[in-house]
């Protein structure tokens, strides 16, 4: 694996260990904010349960290289999951983390597709030549 692949591992994988930290502790009523108000259960249990799940994916990603594919591709799939909730925070102009404009929560909608191949590079699911293919 190369370097910047292996970079781009690590640090999403960190960056993903403390986002759910926060959701976990000091950015709790930050992130249940932009729980969408249709979602079926309670915005602190949604936190707190994709807290645990970021934890989960971030650290996995970093300690187990071996299983970087599979992680990378739960991460990137887990991205997609949770966009209807950024587009519900568009929607419903919900101000959480500075978004309080339909400017930014809109711009901020550009923002997952780069966190899906992220996590596909740093897996190694991206930009990959296959040397045989038979």
């Amino acid at each position: 694996m190369s370097l910047a692949r292996t970079a781009a591992r690590v640090a999403l994988g960190s960056i993903m260990v403390g986002a759910g930290v926060m959701h976990l502790t000091t950015q709790r009523e930050e992130f249940q904010a932009q729980v969408p108000g249709w979602f079926p259960l309670d915005d602190d249990l949604v936190v707190l349960g994709s807290g645990v799940v970021e934890i989960g994916l971030g650290a996995a990603f970093v300690a187990l290289p071996r299983r970087k594919r599979l992680v990378g591709a739960l991460l990137a799939a887990f991205y997609v999951v949770i966009f209807p909730g950024n587009i519900a925070q568009y929607v419903e102009g919900s101000d959480a983390f500075g978004l309080d404009t339909d400017a930014k929560r809109f711009g901020r909608l550009f923002f997952q597709p780069l966190l899906v191949l992220w996590a596909l590079y740093g897996g190694g699911l991206l930009g990959r030549r296959r040397r045989d293919r038979s």
